[in-house]
């Protein structure tokens, strides 16, 4: 069952915490996406039957937490994660991020000293730039900037607004651009398939990351969402007796 946090302004942020040991895992979802989830879900089962601590968290705008969607960025979105990490989970941490919450994995990871490890499926950091900034054309750019937003088709649902905030915001939290600072183990699966975030981008993580211990995986048939049980089966294996 959901439990709610107020983060400090009013807006409560909606969680699921199972209690247990070793370094607890954060699933962290992606843009539009929440903690019931089928990855996330499958992650919660594992930790149940491992007997591992595990927490899953909605970020403001997104799922069972309060908050409007549009007024979401990432920087707000990291600042919800790390909201709840802070006051909920003692100990290391492993952030296993999907797509945008891959961003905000390698973005925590620097923030907070105690993440011991990352798993990353389909992680799409910078994505606000490279991919829907970069995807607009010059009338669509023009509504973001000087109109406040733009409405955006989405494949996976209804259309969502892309505001001048969100992009704005984004900019000041790129991480593609230089070394990123993290030092844990890292571990990458990307599906060859994916049409939303080109899996060349594990491989440019992998390059940039100041850590050794880095392993890609790479699933030739596998979309964005890797949610089919043999996908879910790859991200578990991340988990088993001597991994993250």
């Amino acid at each position: 069952m959901a439990e709610w946090l107020d983060r400090g302004d009013g807006v409560r942020l909606a969680f699921e915490r199972r209690e247990g040991s070793g370094p607890t895992l954060v699933f962290l979802p992606g843009y539009r996406s929440d903690m019931t989830g089928g990855k996330a879900l499958a992650l919660d089962a594992h930790c149940a039957s491992t007997g591992r601590a595990m927490l899953r968290l909605d970020y403001s705008g997104h799922g069972q937490s309060q908050g409007k969607f549009e007024d979401g960025t990432i920087g707000r979105w990291t600042d919800d994660a790390a909201c709840l990490i802070e006051r909920l989970v003692s100990g290391e941490l492993v952030l296993v991020g999907s797509s945008m919450g891959g961003w905000i994995a390698l973005l925590l990871a620097q923030r907070i000293p105690r993440v011991a490890g990352l798993a990353l499926v389909a992680p799409a950091p910078d994505f606000s730039e490279e991919l829907i900034w970069g995807g607009l054309d010059p009338a669509q750019r023009h509504a973001v900037m000087e109109q406040g937003g733009v409405e955006l088709s989405n494949p996976y649902g209804d259309p969502y607004l892309v505001t001048r905030g969100f992009i704005e915001d984004g900019r000041r939290h790129l991480v593609m651009g230089d070394e990123i600072a993290i030092e844990c183990p890292i571990r990458l699966l990307h599906g060859q398939a994916d049409a939303s975030v080109p899996w060349q981008t594990s491989l440019r993580i992998a390059g940039l990351v100041r850590s050794s211990d880095v392993q890609i995986t790479l699933v030739k048939d596998g979309d964005h969402r890797l949610s089919r049980a043999q996908d879910i089966a790859l991200l578990l294996n991340f988990f088993g007796q001597n991994g993250l």
